[in-house]
């Protein structure tokens, strides 16, 4: 049995939330902090063995002496996925998941839109003209390929999703298991599949994956030459998991049919950046309409890993070495 004594919170929860966040580490109080409380999180840290935080932490909680585990109130960990957590032997977790369901549907909307070329209809209808050339050629997604890269959280629910409206699904996960629900055909790298032929037999690609080394740069010159000139791109995931020069040029070299995009490698994407205009793509300011009670199922994660964590269990969403990125070394992404 593993004891908790003292946690540090920096989340802005609701009253009623934290009133339940605190219940769930009963008996133990919460020492209770703004994220910009510098002395108050240094003196805090001091005595510390969990912290549950509204972003990422800091180099101040490498060097606190009774951290065990840190809780990050979002989904991806690839801005403090660093090597020396594992030195220091810390457990990190996050709250991937909350919102799987609204990003899935995201996922969707972007290929619906996409499929639909709903932008030039829209100006269509603003301009007060019936119709747009080419529509009798347009494909709903029904029967058509949607390969997903990535089959965690996202990846899943998007999946059932996409086969309830009748499309073929091809899902690609790092390690080996049984296709989740909806997958037709599974591609594990640990199996030594590689991503060419769902690259090659996908209308639409989603990316779905967390950034780390192994996945900076995944799609790149060489992946979006192996797709249908027809096909689209969707990225779910982070902005580096593209190369994003190299996606630029293939949308207005039309080498692929287009890109729903909702993050990117600079935030705010810039507004002097070419992919504004380039052809057939879509963007959103990476943010995604909230499920009902966001804060209600980060607060059902860090629960079931206060109790992992007293059993001394695996906990949810826990960061592996696998998982680690440092941007300058870029790693090498073959086989993840």
């Amino acid at each position: 049995m593993r004891d908790i004594r003292t946690v540090l919170t920096t989340v802005d929860y609701k009253e009623e939330h934290y009133r339940r966040l605190a219940q769930v580490f009963e008996p133990v109080s919460l020492i209770r902090l703004r994220r910009d409380d510098h002395e108050g999180i240094r003196q805090a840290l001091e005595v510390a063995d969990v912290a549950v935080l509204k972003g990422d932490f800091d180099e101040r909680f490498l060097q606190a002496p009774q951290l065990r585990w840190i809780h990050c109130d979002h989904a991806g960990l690839n801005g403090c996925a660093w090597p020396e957590l594992f030195e220091r032997e810390l457990l990190v977790t996050s709250s991937a998941g909350r919102s799987s369901p609204a990003l899935a549907e995201h996922a969707i909307f972007f290929m619906l839109a996409l499929a639909y070329q709903f932008p030039r209809f829209l100006g269509a209808q603003r301009a007060h003209q019936w119709g747009v050339p080419g529509q009798n050629e347009l494909r709903g997604l029904v029967g058509q390929t949607v390969g997903i890269i990535g089959m965690g959280n996202i990846g899943t629910e998007l999946a059932v999703r996409a086969k309830a409206m009748g499309m073929r699904v091809l899902g690609y996960r790092r390690s080996s298991a049984p296709p989740p629900p909806g997958v037709d055909r599974l591609y594990c790298a640990d199996d030594g599949d590689s991503l060419d032929e769902l690259l090659v037999e996908s209308d639409f690609v989603v990316l779905a994956v967390p950034l780390s080394n192994g996945t900076h740069h995944l799609i790149s010159r060489r992946e979006l030459a192996l797709m249908k000139r027809t096909a689209c791109i969707v990225n779910m995931a982070r902005g580096a998991v593209i190369e994003e020069m190299a996606l630029t040029e293939a949308l207005y070299a039309r080498q692929i049919g287009g890109a729903g995009l909702d993050t990117f490698t600079q935030e705010p994407l810039p507004s002097d950046s070419s992919l504004w205009d380039a052809p057939n793509t879509l963007i959103t300011p990476h943010t995604t309409p909230q499920v009902p009670d966001r804060t209600g199922r980060s607060i059902d994660i860090i629960a079931e890993n206060v109790r992992r964590y007293r059993a001394e269990e695996p906990l949810l969403n826990e960061l592996r070495y696998s998982d680690v990125y440092t941007p300058e070394s870029r790693g090498n992404h073959t086989g993840n």
